[in-house]
């Protein structure tokens, strides 16, 4: 008998005409000790399924068909009990969730939250716990794990987050390890000591893995078996060579084919310059003692100069907390920093709020997360048309829906959903969501962070080539915050690479993939370089 039968799951969300199937008729086994993958594009149903699971669903928004049974080790989870789901949630199935973000607790820090699961589920407490909180978040490559604990989740990075994540799942040794898109914006060198650490963990316990990912590199390097599913079907199932060597689908063809094309568009020399830090600091100070003394300081960005011309991609990179992301919010006036910060040849590093408000249309952010940016009690329209309002660039309801249905329109959303709820999309489409209230505003320069890392291949295709032509259309200048470099290829005109707040190596985008002069340049490369090699099968880690 499998530790894990799924038969015949079927999920539907909503009632009467505005039910939707998310999930058709799904069934597979998993072995002790295998891994599985589900690989499909964002709203294909995989992330569904393995909340499914768990039981995890929504109710009573989310029902599963009559016919549906999940079996796991002798036990029926679809209608079981709560006292038995919770001693199988977090126990003897983990859960990496997609949104780390969204699945820690902002007023709990890393410590107590890892502390917590190891109380329930190992009976750990006091210095037993602390010692073990801290080997599991240097297990999961967390630099100065000790130090982090007393850190809060929004203290620590998108890539740092997701590594507090596998760390809290990790600790109770589970028989099943749902993972679901693991690596999500940890970048190039990280990921692959976590995929080695899942692996070693594996064979260490015994595990099973059941794989959601749309890195499809991962897929090759970590799954015996695979599952392909698009619109909440499986449409090809298979173990993994030989889905990637001789697929069967048109769709799983075009997904293994999928990948961002093209390159950067150039500005013109004589374009205006629209951003223009100078020596830009943000330093958090470390504070310790019964009078929260200030002891040293993490020196987040330190001494970073740039300039972002009109029509042009200038592309950051570099491993979580490097200091990427803090850059573009000290840029547009959202952290407080020293530096001189120039906004179209204006200095604005002096402004107040109520001076930097006119601004602030013109200089927007999509963030990296696009659930947790986006509010879950507002419709699409009021998420969209918010900033309107506030800039007051609507005259009445009837051209503030007109601008949004445009805006959505232009990101390749169908303006008829406008009405629905964050919740209702997919992570793809709730990223064009995101741009769409950027762009909205018309604006001038924008920045991105990590807009393609919780999409699959396809789609981050998708929003390259959508990026790439609003910035042809609308001559915006972007700044490009992110950890996977084919995708910066592809988009960004010049690169800057950060490491521990400084800049370490800057230039034209070609000089800095091609012929990179120092040396964490070169290291960075060479990871890239080797998971291109994974994803083609050329080699496994």
């Amino acid at each position: 008998m499998a530790l894990l039968e799924v038969r015949d799951l079927t999920v539907t969300f909503g009632e009467g005409a505005r039910a939707v199937e998310a999930v058709k008729g799904v069934s597979f086994d998993l072995e002790r000790g295998e891994t599985l993958a589900i690989v499909g594009e964002s709203g294909s149903g995989k992330s569904v399924t393995a909340l499914s699971v768990l039981q995890l669903l929504p109710y009573p928004q989310a029902r599963h068909g009559a016919a549906s049974r999940i079996r796991f080790d002798g036990t029926d989870l679809v209608g079981a009990s709560h006292a038995v789901l919770q001693k199988i949630r977090g126990g003897r199935i983990a859960m990496v969730f997609q949104e780390p973000m969204t699945s820690l607790n902002p007023l709990h820090t890393v410590g107590r939250q890892i502390g917590e699961t190891l109380l329930l589920h190992k009976g750990l407490t006091g210095a037993a716990a602390h010692a073990r909180t801290v080997e599991l978040l240097t297990l999961v490559g967390l630099a100065d794990a000790a130090e982090r604990l007393d850190a809060y989740p929004h203290q620590l990075s998108g890539g740092q987050r997701q590594r507090v994540m596998i760390a809290m799942a990790l600790a109770t040794e589970p028989d099943i390890l749902i993972a679901d898109e693991p690596t999500t914006a940890v970048d190039v060198t990280i990921q692959a000591q976590l995929l080695k650490l899942l692996k070693e963990l594996q064979a260490r316990f015994g595990m099973a893995m059941l794989l959601i990912t749309h890195d499809l590199g991962i897929v090759r390097n970590m799954a015996r078996r695979v599952l392909v599913m698009t619109e909440g079907q499986v449409v090809e199932e298979g173990a993994m060579e030989q889905v990637f060597t001789d697929p069967q689908h048109p769709y799983t063809r075009r997904l293994l084919a999928a990948e961002p094309k093209g390159g950067a568009l150039s500005a013109p020399t004589d374009a205006a310059e629209v951003m223009r830090g100078e020596n830009v600091k943000v330093w958090f100070p470390i504070r310790r003692g019964v009078l929260r003394r200030t002891v040293g300081h993490v020196k987040a960005v330190d001494g970073v100069s740039l300039a972002v011309r009109e029509g042009q991609t200038v592309g950051v990179v570099g491993e979580s907390g490097s200091g990427k992301t803090t850059l573009g919010l000290a840029l547009l006036r959202l952290q407080r920093s020293e530096g001189r910060i120039a906004f179209v040849g204006r200095p604005i590093d002096r402004l107040g709020w109520r001076e930097l408000r006119p601004l602030r249309r013109e200089m927007q952010i999509v963030f990296q997360d696009p659930y947790g940016s986006l509010s879950p009690r507002l419709s699409i329209m009021g998420i969209v048309a918010e900033g309107l309002g506030v800039h007051g660039l609507a005259q009445s309801g009837a051209e503030r829906r007109q601008m949004v249905e445009a805006a959505l329109a232009e990101v390749g959303l169908d303006p008829a959903t406008a009405d629905r709820y964050p919740h209702e999309f997919s992570g793809g489409q709730r990223q064009r969501i995101a741009i769409a209230r950027a762009l909205v505003l018309k604006p001038r320069f924008v920045v991105l962070d990590e807009p393609t890392s919780a999409l699959d291949m396809s789609v981050q295709a998708q929003i390259v080539d959508l990026l790439r032509d609003l910035q042809s259309r609308h001559r915006l200048a972007y700044l490009f915050i992110s950890h996977d470099l084919k995708v910066v290829r592809a988009l960004a005109d010049q690169v800057i690479v950060m490491r521990d707040g400084k800049v370490v190596e800057a230039g034209p985008s070609a000089e800095i993939f091609d012929r990179p002069q120092m040396e964490y340049t070169k290291a960075l490369m060479a990871a890239a370089l080797r998971l291109e090699a994974v994803e083609s099968g050329v080699v496994r880690t």
